[in-house]
């Protein structure tokens, strides 16, 4: 009888092992890209029911969405995975009357232009989770930079570069920032950073790349925000890229 009981026990552990492994670790909502809705013309990438926490992806939409234009929007036909439902986002950097703007998907929440030089966001999503990797897909179709400002005079006419960034912060709320004041994360010496995932993309490519790439952990501590900035122009925050460039990404997800 005790042997059954022990050979019950231990079926019972060995699916509960599988169930939890299966389970993996946490996501954040709509990171595959699939969920879009329109509202007073601006794309959001969050369903047209999406509760408050639910929504925690923005962009340069509701600003660029004033001139009629949205840089980050769904994509449903050039996607890597097809099925029912599914969707990417695809991101372009543009020329507009008063700046050049990278296109951009970040977690947080876009506030409004300051002084029609700057930008005030709201970034981070409640996150406490520490991932080992962030896999995905993403095709790059960059231009040529054709707008730089003065410390990336050196890159015009060179290929321009999207770039792909995960950080797990242990800020306290979500990081006010006004891009003309106190500019931008540094993300190789900001000291709340705890873990970072980064792709530089610096070269076209023929379609959809799969990626993994691991989280380099700087500490043992637990997150409390996560930080994504998905841009079709890595120095657009300098007013450095090209007009035109277009960055597809896809089915991300983190992997534990």
């Amino acid at each position: 009888m005790k042997l059954n009981r022990l050979l019950f026990c231990a079926v019972c552990l060995t699916a509960l092992s599988i169930s939890l492994s299966a389970q993996g670790g946490p996501q954040l909502y709509n990171l595959n890209f699939d969920s879009w809705c329109k509202t007073g013309g601006v794309w959001r990438l969050y369903a047209k029911d999406a509760s408050a926490g639910q929504k925690i992806w923005d962009s340069a939409n509701p600003g660029l969405s004033k001139l009629g234009i949205n840089s980050s929007t769904p994509e449903y036909e050039h996607v890597a995975v097809a099925g029912e439902g599914k969707a990417a986002v695809r991101i372009e950097s543009k020329k507009v009357p008063f700046a050049f703007v990278a296109g951009n998907v970040f977690s947080g929440k876009y506030i409004g232009l300051v002084d029609l030089s700057g930008v005030e966001t709201m970034l981070g999503a409640p996150f406490t989770a520490r991932p080992k990797a962030l896999s995905g897909y993403y095709h790059y179709k960059p231009g040529k930079v054709n707008y730089t400002d003065d410390e990336h005079a050196s890159m015009k006419g060179k290929s321009d570069q999207a770039l792909i960034e995960v950080l797990l912060m242990d800020w306290d709320k979500p990081y006010r920032q006004i891009s003309t004041e106190n500019g931008f994360i540094n993300s190789d010496t900001d000291p709340h950073i705890i873990g970072r995932a980064r792709i530089v993309v610096t070269k076209a490519t023929s379609g959809y790349v799969h990626f993994e790439v691991p989280f380099e952990y700087r500490n043992g501590k637990t997150p409390r925000y996560v930080s994504f900035a998905i841009t079709s122009s890595r120095y657009g925050g300098y007013g450095t890229g090209a007009s035109g460039s277009v960055l597809y990404a896809d089915e991300f997800e983190f992997k534990y």
